[in-house]
């Protein structure tokens, strides 16, 4: 695993470039939601700039040479981790992009239909810990978290209560409209905390080990 311009310390010593002449396929996807954005070439060469740079840059084909993707666009690919699969000729690169990848305009290369089961909640939490970071204003998030951890905590209460009652008195869609208010409000409060949904996620992953492993 490497993250952006650091050293990469998960890959194997030797990689087989063999059997794909000098190029191996390199797969790229979002690292909070899972969703694969495209797929790719790198020889040696394009390999050790990504490791350098931090962005992802791929072996042209069609032009026989380097290509930092997004060069021209502007839609960069920021590389969060690189893996290589168990046979060390493929590689996987968790990143997070700046824009759309697909030079059509999408987030993915495969269309954006394309989504894991509940990966937009990894995007969403990206997303609530860039407004942290920037603060941008005339944005709620932002207000939310000026307004101070305990309004924060406030208004997951709120929503707690309201999804209990839609739970009981209202129909199927008042009951997600109710539930998505309350998980954005409680990744906010998370957030405040310097935690996350990821890190609810390992909690609910390691109590599933758990019980699996139990008795």
């Amino acid at each position: 695993m490497i993250t952006s311009g650091a050293a990469n310390t998960g890959l194997p010593s030797r990689l087989d470039w063999t059997k794909g002449n000098g190029l191996l396929p390199a797969i790229v996807q979002h690292c909070a939601s899972g969703k694969v954005l495209m797929l790719g070439y790198m020889n040696p060469e394009a390999l050790a700039a990504t490791q350098a740079s931090g962005w992802v840059t791929f072996w042209s084909r069609s032009r026989q040479r380097l290509w930092k993707k997004g060069e021209t666009s502007g839609h960069l690919l920021a590389v969060r981790s690189i893996h290589a699969d168990c046979d060390q000729d493929a590689l996987l690169i968790l990143a997070e992009p700046r824009g759309p990848t697909c030079h059509l305009g999408t987030a993915s290369c495969f269309g954006d239909t394309i989504q894991p089961p509940g990966g937009f909640l990894g995007e969403l939490d990206a997303l609530i810990a860039r407004r942290d970071g920037e603060r941008p204003p005339g944005s709620y998030t932002t207000a939310l978290f000026e307004a101070g951890i305990r309004r924060i905590a406030q208004k997951v209460g709120e929503e707690g209560v309201e999804t209990a009652l839609a739970a009981v008195a209202q129909d199927a869609e008042a009951l997600l409209g109710e539930a998505a208010d309350l998980v954005y409000h409680l990744a906010v409060l998370l957030r405040a905390r310097g935690r996350s949904l990821a890190d609810v996620a390992d909690v609910l992953e390691r109590r599933h080990a758990a019980a699996d492993a139990g008795p």
